[in-house]
């Protein structure tokens, strides 16, 4: 490898790395990729003729006491060459002192191809060193088993209660850096995947689930807090990142929801704001704008079956005919009056007052697709009004909104009419009739 290609390495490392030095092997001369400040301030020369001599010369600057022969030995350029000669990459770790405060850090060698050339990196591993000493922590206790969620391997409800009473401990005495947030997820249609497939494909789903969200908030901690309940908090690059994060994973969420090749995931996020007093207050927001979205992607599969079902257009039963004249017969005696409507939603197939169907001029009290069949008589200034309120309908809301619009009846006229509709669902929450009474105004 030339020393083009070797430096486009260097230049691609320096992206991850607190230090990055390119030292010629023969000569000694060296240069750092990255203008590193905290070493310059302490005397550690960023260029030089003898890589060797400075750093052993200038260890003590910025390498723990405890630390430090070891480290003289790692810089020796004997020691180092025969480390890496035979793996051509060597690494040990070491405590650095930068401002008085011990920081864990990793020295990597790496030799080049050409046999010439060694790039030497220093690399922050605190995060890293905290993370393995909790994991022994871990190992060590048995209690603290309990605290990972046995099906996904993630944190479990124990864990998030705990977790959120040190960072609530940590907000009072003033310790918490308040660029934090919270992300909520649920896992839509659950209980129809376990009713449907069975619960060993429904725990498949909240694994492939967990692994979606953990590759997406690598840098934050997930919990699994219910059966189909996730949620992680935002602290760091992920929170600086936060928005990208939850549009990606929507957009993983949707990929799957249209090819069917994966879980259809609800979330919600909230971030701290002045007056927030607890890390709950961001849970409690970021489950409600979850909720919102969960309904808008019920919303949306219920609109796709509903249009599906369109074109299949499946003949409904006689005792689902049957149901709907008994509604139908409740509803006309209780109404006093107006024009009556009920759709069996199942099957879009209505059934409509005899009064309307002569005023008007539809062909039959009995029809399918009627909304698309009765909005040909809305007047056209009218018809955003009621194809929202169609949405509305196929969004499962139980109390509809009255509405106001005009529609034309069989001599030409235009009638303003007052629509006050409601929705019955099933024993699952999913709408199944949808019916109403027409005022003339």
């Amino acid at each position: 490898m030339g020393d083009k290609g070797f430096s486009q390495i260097a230049i691609s490392l320096a992206r991850h790395f607190e230090s990055v030095y390119y030292v010629d092997i023969e000569t000694g001369e060296f240069s750092e990729f990255l203008d590193n400040t905290k070493l310059k301030s302490q005397g550690v020369p960023l260029s030089g003729v003898d890589f060797f001599g400075d750093a052993v010369k200038n260890a003590h600057k910025f390498i723990h006491p405890d630390d430090l022969d070891m480290m003289i030995k790692v810089f020796d350029k004997e020691n180092m060459m025969e480390s890496i000669s035979g793996g051509n990459i060597h690494s040990v770790a070491f405590r650095s002192l930068v401002e008085g405060s011990i920081v864990h850090m990793r020295h990597i060698s790496i030799l080049s191809d050409d046999k010439k050339h060694i790039i030497c990196c220093l690399e922050n591993i605190e995060e890293e060193y905290q993370e393995k000493e909790e994991q022994k922590n871990n190992l060590k206790s048995a209690e603290m088993m309990a605290r990972r969620d046995e099906l996904t391997g993630v944190k479990n409800k124990n864990a998030f209660k705990e977790y959120v009473e040190q960072l609530d401990k940590r907000l009072v005495n003033g310790n918490l850096s308040k660029h934090i947030g919270v992300v909520m997820f649920d896992v839509n249609d659950l209980k129809l995947i376990n009713d449907t497939r069975g619960h060993s494909f429904g725990d498949e789903t909240i694994q492939r689930t967990s692994r979606m969200i953990c590759e997406i908030y690598k840098h934050s901690p997930v919990f699994r807090i219910g059966g189909d309940e996730f949620v992680v908090i935002l602290m760091g690059s992920d929170f600086d990142n936060r928005k990208g994060l939850l549009k990606r994973l929507r957009e993983e969420s949707e990929a799957n929801r249209h090819d069917r090749s994966g879980p259809v995931v609800a979330s919600g996020m909230a971030v701290f704001e002045a007056g927030d007093r607890n890390i709950e207050s961001l849970v409690e927001r970021a489950d409600k704008l979850m909720y919102v979205n969960k309904n808008e992607l019920k919303s949306v599969k219920i609109l796709e079956d509903y249009m599906n079902m369109k074109r299949i257009n499946k003949p409904i039963p006689k005792d689902r005919r049957r149901l709907l004249d008994a509604f139908f017969g409740a509803m006309y005696t209780i109404s006093g009056g107006g024009y009556l409507f009920l759709n069996d939603m199942r099957y879009d197939f209505s059934r409509w007052s005899l009064p309307l169907i002569d005023d008007f001029g539809l062909t039959s009290e009995y029809m399918y697709h009627a909304d698309l069949v009765w909005q040909d008589y809305i007047h056209p200034d009218d018809m955003e009004i009621y194809r929202a309120a169609v949405d509305n309908v196929l969004c499962g809301n139980a109390v509809i909104k009255p509405i106001k619009y005009r529609a034309q009846k069989k001599d030409g006229s235009y009638m303003l009419l007052t629509t006050r509709g409601f929705v019955l669902n099933d024993n699952d929450g999913e709408p199944e009739y949808f019916g109403g009474i027409i005022i003339p105004a």
